[in-house]
């Protein structure tokens, strides 16, 4: 038998691969556009030439022609027109916090929550058509992002449990009881404006820019708002909202999120309270009714895509639609338009986005390959899909959802498939008409050998089963142990090849990912079709829905409990499910690329089956390499670092000792007010230390119990497992002390300090100047408890004070201390930062932890002029991001971040 040693062609994935490195490129070499336009247009012209004589050439500088395409695209689609340009100008005039009034039209409909007792919130999105503002008004076209807020007279409905749905008027709802599922019994109208889309309307807001966090490795918040056409921010209340006479949109749009909030309806109609938020986000892609919990539990074992409508939730769609039209001898070109049409009516009317729009794409591209006949090349699928998201969206390419998808599908199509093909397939195969030993003739020596064995099994088991059970028995079990192996070695291969981009991504290696999708997937291709049935069937009859909602819900049990099983899997304490890991090294980043190709190259080449089992073992050896070593931190040798960290308003501060151990001085927190589950700690300050390589602490501190300070704690000590806790309170109650037990059970020290505690500790010298000794700590006023120290090195001080304010302070200025870095009190509070202790301490250089347009009024005029009369050079990290500051012994260097 001949055997194929060249790798299929696959001109489109290469075309593909050409086209992002010249997006990539593009974005980091600006050159104007008529320079790509006419390289372009020499390549392709030089290709022509080329292809009848030197094919290899012409293929060559086609492949160019597509990275100067990519690289054009790009920098031509990043420019704004000029008049979008100039109305985000505008509006941005008018975001300083005062009242402007907002003619606009809802382009995305949102779901309320609970926002506190008494009041409840909701988020949509505006485009505006005209502002006002003090008498003047400007025709103004920008996208809004609003929260709407509404006082309630019934407390009791807000804390009650938050079964939303969706009513026939369209009004948001929460339900009294829990178990209630009838959408005529709503007990609140969260939206009495039913504020659906294209309903034009007048606001009175006030509107602020949005900002990111300004560290090093934050999440780009005001890109991923430009992104989506949102300019501004702003917040209303809802009785400062009228709604006016007409439509403004799009009909099919309109349809469409009408069709959608149906479906999110009748899903809360047909399943229990417990189920439907689920089921909305696995079957519609709806989260909003998802708690941040359980997407940290299924981020943890690794199953995450199951829970949001992505490219499998597409395909195992596809599958059951295209299986079920054959099953009836439904014409085969029938079937597969059928599905491609449910399939891209699908993708409408979920408007997830790109990740199921991609699927749709490769779906059709499959199966018109299959109706025209053509080598099926799940590659060139690939790289058709990905040229036309791509061309569409260029900087889809830098979203970690595309990468993920396209990265996932390679894997599989790319090293996976071809590597079954030639060990477990054939033995597949070999499985049909066992019974028929003339088939021995058509398959290779060792299937024929396996069919023999087999049929000698049957006979045997024939004694005991009878002849026609003893020849399926064998076939049937050797099917369930090749698709078991199979399903095995797919996960464990995307596990390995997807490491790269969980570790840069997310931060994340999720060590049961494999065994957790081995029984999710299939759960999930149970549940997907069996879900679609019920709520088809639900329009018809709840009646007849009723046996696929117990099949899919039955099939959702099964999913929760294996994500709850293994995402909670924990050894001596530990959590063995998610371990988390700092930025990849430049290093790791290319050989995991090269290993990846590797892989591609030696199982697409067929040449020997030791070179793929080699690469294969190669891309799992530097996916244990990402996991389990750690990177090297970025951290400057021989000097002592204070770094403050933009957290808003708030304090977290990071400080390096000379010798490289870590401590972390509070790790800022949102005010219960505020009734927010965005964990600063995992999202902000986790982020920042995994950007500079840091994956461990040594020491954290809590300066004193206000939200600010401690909020983010919690997630820091289960991520960067520390070995020390320091405190300043004797009798912690509340947060505090819940945070002091997670120390205790982390096998964490806990000590408290106090004035008078002076020590070394990693090359620097720390000396604690409050709380007094002989206070007893835990008063109604923590910031009088507030730990103030010093840390030295060499001939250089740095003063951090936390909150403190005069007591303290007081306290502070008769030690005496001289220090050239001062962390200022209390985010610049006129309460501290007195004049005494500026000329007691002789700082050279300040840094002002605090919120932009924080509602304080913090940092207040008056400690600014005290610390400019004291030619103190001042740093905030709402002006400046986050800024290190680098104390050599002799000096200090300042050094503001650089954010790109």
């Amino acid at each position: 038998m001949m055997r194929n040693h060249k790798p299929p062609r696959q001109p489109l994935f290469w075309a593909a691969v050409a086209f992002s490195l010249g997006l990539w490129t593009g974005v980091r070499a600006w050159r104007p556009p008529s320079w790509w336009v006419i390289a372009v247009v020499a390549f392709v012209f030089a290709a022509s030439w080329f292809l009848p004589k030197r094919a290899w050439l012409a293929k060559a500088l086609s492949l160019g022609a597509w990275f100067l395409l990519g690289a054009f695209l790009i920098q031509v689609r990043g420019q704004r027109p000029d008049d979008s340009r100039q109305d985000d100008a505008r509006i941005l005039t008018l975001a300083d916090g005062r009242a402007v009034t907002l003619t606009a039209r809802v382009m995305r409909e949102g779901y309320a929550r609970a926002a506190g007792p008494r009041s409840i919130r909701e988020s949509i999105d505006v485009e505006t058509e005209e502002i006002a503002s003090q008498g003047e008004s400007w025709p103004v076209r920008a996208g809004v992002r609003l929260t709407i807020y509404e006082k309630v007279e019934n407390p009791e409905a807000v804390e009650r449990r938050e079964d939303r749905a969706i009513g026939s008027s369209g009004h948001r709802v929460i339900f009294d009881d829990p178990t209630a599922r009838s959408l005529d019994d709503p007990i609140l109208p969260l939206s009495p404006l039913a504020l659906t889309y294209g309903t034009r309307v007048q606001i009175r807001a006030k509107l602020h820019p949005a900002r990111n966090y300004r560290n090093p490795g934050a999440f780009d918040y005001e890109g991923y708002l430009r992104d989506n056409g949102i300019s501004v921010l702003g917040s209303a209340e809802a009785k400062d909202i009228e709604r006016l006479p007409g439509f403004s949109g799009s009909r099919i749009e309109l349809w469409r999120t009408r069709v959608h909030a149906s479906i999110v309806a009748k899903i809360h109609q047909l399943w229990p309270a417990s189920q439907a938020s689920l089921m909305d986000a696995m079957v519609l892609g709806e989260e909003s009714f998802l708690r941040n919990a359980t997407r940290t539990e299924y981020q943890r074992s690794g199953t995450y895509h199951v829970l949001v409508v992505s490219g499998m939730n597409l395909s195992i769609l596809a599958f059951a639609i295209f299986w079920t039209l054959r099953q009836f001898r439904v014409d085969p070109a029938v079937a597969a338009i059928t599905t491609v049409v449910v399939s891209f009516a699908y993708a409408f009317v979920v408007g997830v986005g790109p990740p199921v729009w991609r699927a749709a794409l490769m779906l059709a591209t499959y199966l018109g390959a299959r109706l025209l006949y053509r080598e099926r090349n799940m590659m060139n699928g690939i790289g058709a899909a990905a040229l036309g998201v791509l061309i569409a969206d260029p900087h889809a390419l830098f979203g970690a959802s595309f990468q993920l998808t396209f990265l996932a599908v390679f894997i599989i199509a790319g090293i996976g498939s071809p590597i079954l093909e030639r060990t477990t397939l054939p033995y597949a195969r070999g499985l049909r008409l066992l019974q028929a030993a003339s088939y021995d003739l058509h398959v290779a020596p060792e299937v024929a050998q396996f069919r023999l064995d087999l049929r000698m099994i049957g006979v045997r088991l024939a004694r005991f089963v009878g002849n026609r059970l003893g020849l399926a028995l064998p076939a049937i079990f050797m099917r369930v142990a090749i698709g078991l192996g199979e399903l095995t070695f797919i996960s464990a291969l995307m596990q390995a090849g997807l490491a790269l981009l969980m570790a840069y991504h997310f931060h994340r290696a999720t060590t049961m990912g494999m065994p957790a999708n081995l029984a999710v997937i299939p759960l999930t291709q149970v549940l997907m079709p069996a879900a679609a049935a019920a709520v088809g069937l639900g329009y018809i009859s709840s009646t007849l829905a009723k046996p696929a909602v117990w099949i899919s819900g039955l099939a959702l049990q099964g999913i929760a409990g294996t994500v709850h099983w293994l995402g909670g899997a924990q050894v001596i304490g530990t959590s063995i499910a998610d371990l988390r890991v700092a930025m990849p090294s430049l290093t790791m980043i290319l050989a995991s690329i090269a290993a990846l190709a590797l892989a591609m190259l030696a199982a697409q080449i067929r040449r020997t089956r030791l070179a793929a089992f080699a690469s294969v073992v190669l891309l799992f050896g530097v996916a244990v390499w990402i996991a389990f070593v750690p990177s090297r931190p970025h951290l400057r040798a021989g000097v002592m670092e204070m770094t403050a960290i933009d957290v808003g308003q708030g304090d977290s501060i990071l400080l390096v000792t000379p010798e490289g151990r870590a401590l972390l001085i509070d790790a800022g927190g949102l005010p219960q007010w505020m009734h927010s589950d965005f964990d600063l700690g995992e999202q902000v300050v986790s982020s920042y230390l995994w950007n500079r390589g840091i994956d461990h602490l040594d020491v954290v501190v809590i300066t004193h119990p206000h939200a600010d300070h401690l909020g983010g704690m919690p997630a820091v000590i289960a991520t960067f497992h520390p070995r020390e806790l320091w405190l300043s309170i004797d009798k912690p109650v509340g947060e505090l002390l819940l945070i002091v037990a997670q120390a205790q059970r982390a096998g964490m020290e806990v000590s408290v300090k106090k004035e008078g505690d002076a020590f070394d500790y990693g090359g620097a010298h720390f000396h604690m100047l409050a709380p007094g000794r002989d206070e007893i700590t835990g008063s109604m006023r923590p910031n009088d408890d507030c730990l103030v120290f010093t840390a030295t090195f060499g001939g250089t001080t740095a003063l951090l004070e936390g909150d403190a304010e005069r007591p303290a302070e007081r306290r502070v200025v008769e030690e005496h201390p001289e220090a050239m870095l001062l962390k200022v009190a209390h985010h610049g509070s006129a309460s501290g930062t007195s004049a005494d202790l500026l000329s007691t301490v002789h700082p050279r250089y300040a840094v002002i932890s605090v919120g932009a347009r924080n509602v304080y009024g913090h940092p207040r005029r008056e400690v600014l002029e005290r610390l400019q009369h004291a030619g103190v050079k001042t740093y905030r990290t709402d002006a400046q991001g986050a800024v290190s500051f680098y104390l050599d012994g002799k000096s200090v260097t300042p050094e503001v971040a650089l954010i790109h």
